[in-house]
């Protein structure tokens, strides 16, 4: 197969599509190794078709690509290589359907609603149907700094990627024994950050491994320095010292109640 990179089928497409420059080598750099081979992509956000275009010619004939939009309309860029599926991606029903009709998939690219709700629930509802050595790739959480998208400034998806940080961390064999009570751990071995972007890799074989192991080899009896040249030069710091109505009350209650559904994985 011609060994076109992301960004020139994505100039070539007959589909109208958008992207951040930077999303090309991320592309290239984490979707390579599925060229040609028989897995199941699923991109969220349809809107024009110019994606799905790309994915087709980028994947080979062996993938199977699903989309999914919110949009009715979307259906007709369906054909045999793709099926779309129309549904909300923030509503955790619409994804148990999914996957009992599709089953674990490999690659979910999410340029769909990028609000925190549409971002947060669709990682907690995804990552547990990715097979292991597959991806979630989470798009445009540059949203997570716009207070349009997000129904609270403490609970954006950014916010919860960070927390997944602590949570990969949090290993009882290392002496790390806290826990939170909503974990992804299980699942997610490594997260990358990007500008704009979000990487989770799922690989179940590789979590919790933070055994420490030795060696039977010669031990020499050289001194462990670990706790030297930690010393700190403490500085003194000064410190420095009506209608419009209706429609402000009903956004204020939709996000109180985003935040209320999502707030319960940031603990």
């Amino acid at each position: 197969m011609n060994q076109q990179n992301t960004k020139k089928l994505f100039l070539k497409s007959k589909n109208f599509s958008h992207k951040v420059q930077n999303y090309f080598k991320i592309y290239d750099e984490h979707f390579s190794k599925y060229r040609n081979k028989s897995i199941t992509f699923v991109e969220i956000g349809v809107h024009n078709g110019g994606s799905l275009e790309i994915w087709k010619k980028y994947f080979g004939s062996k993938v199977r690509i699903i989309g999914i939009d919110i949009n009715p309309e979307c259906k007709i860029f369906e054909d045999k290589q793709v099926e779309i599926v129309i549904g909300n991606q923030s509503d955790p029903k619409f994804w148990k359907k999914f996957f009992n009709r599709f089953g674990k998939v490999d690659i979910i690219l999410d340029d769909g609603g990028h609000t925190n709700l549409d971002q947060i629930i669709t990682t907690v509802e995804c990552v547990k149907n990715i097979n292991d050595g597959g991806i979630l790739l989470i798009e445009d959480t540059h949203t997570s700094y716009f207070k349009k998208y997000n129904s609270d400034k403490h609970f954006s998806f950014i916010d919860f990627a960070k927390k997944i940080i602590d949570d990969v961390n949090f290993n009882s064999e290392l002496g790390i024994n806290k826990k939170f009570k909503f974990s992804l751990n299980k699942y997610i071995y490594s997260t990358i950050f990007y500008s704009s972007c979000v990487i989770f890799n799922i690989n179940r074989k590789r979590t919790n491994q933070g055994q420490n192991i030795k060696n039977k080899s010669l031990d020499h009896g050289i001194k462990d320095l670990t706790w030297e040249g930690n010393e700190i030069n403490i500085k003194k710091i000064k410190n420095l010292s009506n209608f419009k109505i209706y429609k402000n009350f009903l956004k204020f209650f939709k996000k109180k109640v985003n935040t209320k559904i999502i707030k319960k994985y940031f603990l």
